[in-house]
């Protein structure tokens, strides 16, 4: 099977399919950090120009302006500090449309919980990292073309911080504050190796 990692510079995902046989390359504006196939550009060349090339492809589109986490900027007194906000925004929600529209005959489209299942449609299904092996708290949703959901292999118990005021927050979210904010956005948007190695393991031989 030919595996497109669209949005993937880590190669979790890339080198999870290509482990167990599969050719996969990874695509991003960013170098990648292993050494599997990697084009580095825009994932558009790609789709437009080679689509048909493809089997399958995993996504995983920037969430800045998507996440429900980001309403807070949109609003008329950070106007000032985020004059593009609302264009960002836009420009986000056309790049996730192309990407589960793409020509691709099986396609998952991965971001956090945010404003596409009101523009676009519900995910297909919210999984967690604890539900594949990381004692990680962090709803993830999946808009799914031509493929089922994934389903649990190994339930953890999520590990979490829980501040003076009683609220609690993944460890691995809690520990992101502490890294530069370059380092912090590359940090969250690995994919969790359990994640990773379910999709190979049950995408990978349908």
């Amino acid at each position: 099977m030919k595996v497109l990692v669209a949005c993937e510079f880590s190669q979790v995902v890339t080198e999870a399919f290509t482990k167990r046989g599969h050719y996969a390359m990874s695509c991003d504006l960013l170098p990648a950090e292993k050494n599997y196939p990697h084009y580095q550009g825009d994932i558009l060349d790609i789709i437009i120009n080679d689509w048909d090339d493809w089997d399958l492809m995993i996504a995983h589109p920037p969430c800045t302006y998507l996440t429900l986490a980001g309403n807070r900027w949109m609003k008329a007194e950070y106007e000032h500090l985020y004059p593009n906000r609302k264009q960002d925004r836009e420009k986000a929600i056309d790049f996730f449309m192309l990407l589960i529209e793409a020509p691709i005959p099986r396609i998952a489209v991965e971001n956090p919980i945010g404003i596409m299942s009101r523009i676009y449609r519900k995910p297909d299904q919210i999984i967690q990292p604890y539900q594949f092996g990381d004692a990680v708290r962090k709803p993830t949703c999946l808009w799914l073309k031509g493929l089922p959901p994934l389903f649990a292999t190994k339930l953890v118990e999520p590990q979490l911080h829980i501040d003076k005021n009683g609220h609690t927050d993944s460890y691995f979210h809690y520990y992101s504050f502490n890294l530069p904010k370059t380092e912090r956005s590359k940090y969250r948007s690995r994919t969790f190796q359990g994640i990773a190695e379910a999709m190979a393991a049950q995408w990978g031989v349908i």
